[in-house]
C-alpha cells in the first residue's frame, strides 16, 4: 500500500532529525521509502511563539494497516524524544499520515487524509512536488487544485 507521510522538526539539528526519523521509518519491516520531498524551512502553523520548521514529505509503500503504521510511527516519535506539550508547539520530531492508498478514514486516533492538508502550504507544496495529480479521497481534487486554492 502507498502512503504519504509528512515529517517536521523545529528542535536541535532539524536536518538530521528529519533524516533520523527518515531513516527510522526506512528501516520498518514491510516498508520502504519509495520518494522523499525537499526539506523546506517554514514558519510555525498554529501555535507561532517557537522556531521555523524544516519539513518534508516522504512517499512509502508498506504492508502495515493504517493503525500499525501509526503506532509504528508514535514509536519513533517517542524514541527520537518527542514530548507533546503544547498543541501545535515545539517539536523534535512530527511524523503525520497524510494519504493512506484512497482510504478515508476518521477514528479518535486517526484521520485520513489529513484534515489540516488543505491548510498547509508547506504539506501542499511538496505534496506539489511528489504527487501533483494524486486525487485527495476526502476532498475529491488534486493536490494541484488544493495547492491552486490556498494561493487564491
Amino acid at each position: 500500500m502507498i502512503s504519504y507521510l509528512g515529517l517536521g522538526s523545529n528542535i536541535g539539528d532539524k536536518s538530521k532529525n528529519l533524516e533520523t526519523a527518515i531513516n527510522y521509518i526506512n528501516s520498518l519491516e514491510n516498508t520502504e521509502i519509495i520518494e522523499t520531498a525537499s526539506f523546506i524551512t517554514t514558519k510555525p502553523y498554529g501555535y507561532e511563539n517557537q522556531d521555523n520548521f524544516l519539513n518534508s514529505v516522504i512517499k512509502i509503500k508498506t504492508k502495515f494497516s493504517p493503525q500499525t503504521l501509526l503506532s509504528k510511527i508514535l514509536e519513533i516519535e517517542r524514541k527520537m524524544g518527542r514530548i507533546r506539550k503544547i498543541h501545535w508547539g515545539p517539536r523534535i520530531i512530527d511524523i503525520d499520515i497524510l494519504y493512506y492508498e484512497d482510504l478515508i478514514i476518521d477514528e479518535d486516533n486517526l484521520k485520513i487524509p489529513h484534515p489540516e492538508i488543505p491548510k498547509r502550504k508547506f504539506v501542499l507544496k511538496s505534496l506539489l512536488e511528489l504527487c501533483p495529480d494524486k486525487i485527495d479521497a476526502g476532498r475529491n481534487k488534486t493536490i494541484q487544485t488544493l495547492w491552486n486554492e490556498l494561493n487564491d
